[in-house]
């Protein structure tokens, strides 16, 4: 009896991801997309796990949703109970071995397209049942998507301030300067940091790490920092550098696939010490993937050694 009533009552992992969707969407057919269900399908497992609970969790209406009290504090409960499940998982996989299934990993916009084309192919040779399945996005949302398990590792800029997650650093990545083929400093082998000064500096928008070094950069040797105009990728940011609105200061990787083989724009390195940031790894503390996240970080740091001297391997 105790056995069939908690069949009737509880509620199902599918129905639980659902909820937790539409908590995160507010709406039901994203939410529907994003766990590729039809909306119909979606609707109707909602209602039915609010006739199990016996208490409303989403207020629909033809022009919003909302989600009840009660439905975010199940939503939550639901989202840490969903990581354990993946957790299982996992370690049902490790036991078959390490990187040979799906790893959900976060990179932020100005590094991905960067780093993953001089690392897949050699981690595809070695690991061939590995796979990365690869979101970008800025810093606050990946980090967000980790704490809720729907990624499981980011590449991230450290340090983090967030406690709860472990993070390896891989290498450190030079900034270059940027600036149209015409410019004074083009005739300049290197870039002192003092040169800098009253130049006009082009960065991208608010809520990217690299904004944030920048910015900091710009105020320790009197550049100006534009807000005017302000870039949403780094290759918007190259075209209006092109144009001469201003210098850029770029990373090395980019620098590397983007920059070093044209003609409208050129790159210097910094005189001595040069600006830098350092790219790592990060996860949640007590992942159960942990070793094999240690292990894929080695790989990677060995992989870069034979093809990034341009970088300051770490690991």
């Amino acid at each position: 009896m105790i056995e069939i009533i908690y069949q009737v009552f509880m509620p199902t992992i599918q129905q639980l991801r659902y909820l937790l969707a539409v908590t995160e969407t507010r709406h039901f057919r994203r939410a529907a997309e994003a766990c590729n269900v039809t909306q119909p399908t979606l609707s109707a497992q909602i209602k039915e796990l609010e006739a199990k609970l016996g208490a409303v969790l989403v207020e629909r209406s033809r022009s919003h949703v909302v989600i009840t009290p009660l439905g975010e504090a199940i939503a939550e409960h639901a989202r840490r109970a969903l990581r354990e499940v993946d957790e299982i998982r996992t370690l049902a996989v490790l036991h078959q071995g390490k990187l040979q299934s799906t790893i959900k990993v976060g990179v932020v916009q100005t590094l991905g397209s960067y780093l993953l084309p001089l690392i897949v192919p050699d981690l595809h040779k070695s690991h061939p049942q590995l796979k990365l399945y690869v979101r970008e996005g800025l810093p606050r949302h990946l980090i967000e998507a980790l704490g809720a398990g729907t990624l499981d590792m980011l590449f991230f800029p450290l340090p983090i301030r967030e406690a709860e997650f472990e993070t390896r650093s891989l290498f450190r990545e030079p900034l270059y300067v940027v600036m149209p083929h015409d410019h004074r400093f083009a005739e300049q082998t290197d870039i002192a940091a003092g040169m800098l000064k009253d130049e006009t500096i082009l960065a991208l928008e608010p809520g990217h790490r690299l904004y944030e070094q920048v910015e900091r950069i710009c105020a320790q040797y009197g550049a100006h920092l534009s807000h005017d105009y302000e870039g949403t990728s780094l290759d918007t940011l190259r075209q209006m550098v092109a144009m001469g609105m201003g210098l850029s200061l770029m990373p090395a990787l980019y620098v590397k696939s983007e920059v070093a083989h044209q003609d409208i724009v050129v790159a210097r390195p910094f005189r001595g010490t040069a600006p830098s940031r350092t790219i790592g790894m990060v996860w949640r503390q007590r992942a159960a993937r942990e070793s094999e996240y240690d292990e894929l970080g080695s790989d990677i740091c060995a992989i870069l050694k034979r093809r990034a001297s341009e970088i300051a391997v770490l690991g």
